[in-house]
């Protein structure tokens, strides 16, 4: 069998492909160049790829996919800031990039199956929770077609990244690339999101902060400096206690405020739902963010649209984010967060 890996340079794909090699199978190395916005980058990753390709004796491809990746990933990402959205674009370079266009990109070079360092699970059907929670970016892939994942392999679905590097202390090639560093979370942020917005747009322009009553109580540096739940980087007029972001207006350049209760929500709207199962109605578990606790809730769709009844209160859901839903630790569907609401 024929697989190629989706190389970035680091240590968990590097490890991939040192496993499926051992396993005995036939492995080309594909790396993508998809933006030059953080100098060195690529220089430093390809650095790596030659390397392990070297050591396991085996083929690699660079794919130039600069262009979609912008339109695709970049783009959204700025757009979605100029909105008034906290967007998430490793979700959307996932579905659309590395298991969109890299996928149908791999399967034109004759192989059978694609393989990332992703900590996932898949069985063909379904995705899973990884065994290592710390590490599990089942979250991230949420929005994944359903119809690919029968060509999709995850060799370190039940390692954890403990494992990993221990196990590369003895391979010197392994080692060197396991110490150099972990990836950032965000491939083009180079330090904050605010500096890559600024190279686009305008961002830093003063405006009014308003509580849930429209009264003005204070100044900020501009709505996109902001997301929900932040509490720091405004000013309020005479304020004792602590307040958070509650919402931001684009239109008006306004940042509306309150406490930390009035940042709670139980029902949540999401759109572009992506499921895994036939039912319109189904009791989950279900993350608004990455690193958030999962909570109970009942899901009811419509088309490609859903409401999401809370089982408890959660803070600092913004709008723009992803809603991803789980059967125990199978994935069942996810959806872009375009509306929320507390119901008391």
């Amino acid at each position: 069998m024929k697989i190629a890996v989706g190389l970035s340079g680091g240590i968990d794909s590097s490890y991939s492909a040192y496993l499926l090699k051992n396993m005995g199978y036939d492995i080309v190395g594909v790396y993508m160049k998809l933006h030059d916005i953080v100098p060195s980058y690529h220089e430093k990753n390809i650095k790596n790829i030659k390397k392990i390709s070297n050591f396991l004796n085996i083929p690699y491809h660079i794919l130039e996919l600069e262009d979609r990746f912008k339109t695709e990933v970049y783009d959204y990402f700025i757009d979605s800031y100029q909105q008034g959205k906290t967007p998430n674009p490793c979700i959307k370079c996932n579905s659309t990039i590395k298991f969109g266009l890299l996928f149908d990109e791999v399967m034109k070079l004759g192989v059978d199956m694609l393989s990332t360092g992703h900590y996932v699970k898949t069985d063909g059907k379904f995705i899973y929770e990884a065994a290592d929670k710390q590490k599990d970016q089942s979250y991230f892939l949420g929005q994944v077609k359903q119809s690919v994942l029968p060509k999709l392999i995850f060799p370190l679905k039940n390692l954890t990244k403990l494992d990993i590097v221990k196990k590369c202390q003895d391979i010197d090639i392994l080692k060197d690339i396991a110490t150099s560093g972990e990836s950032q979370e965000i491939c083009f942020v180079e330090e904050n999101y605010i500096k890559t917005l600024k190279n686009h747009i305008a961002v830093d322009k003063a405006g009014v902060v308003i509580d849930n009553m429209g009264k003005d109580i204070g100044t900020h540096k501009g709505y996109m400096h902001y997301t929900v739940g932040k509490r720091k980087g405004f000013y309020v007029h005479g304020a004792l206690t602590p307040h958070y972001v509650l919402k931001t207006d684009k239109i008006n350049n306004t940042i509306t405020v309150g406490s930390k209760d009035q940042l709670r929500k139980n029902v949540v709207k999401i759109k572009d739902i992506n499921s895994f199962i036939e039912d319109k109605t189904y009791d989950c578990k279900v993350k608004l963010r990455y690193r958030t606790k999962a909570v109970r809730a009942k899901v009811k769709r419509y088309g490609k649209k859903a409401i999401i009844y809370l089982d408890e209160f959660v803070y600092g859901v913004a709008v723009g984010q992803f809603a991803v839903c789980y059967d125990n630790d199978k994935l069942i569907s996810s959806g872009e967060i375009v509306w929320t609401y507390c119901r008391d």
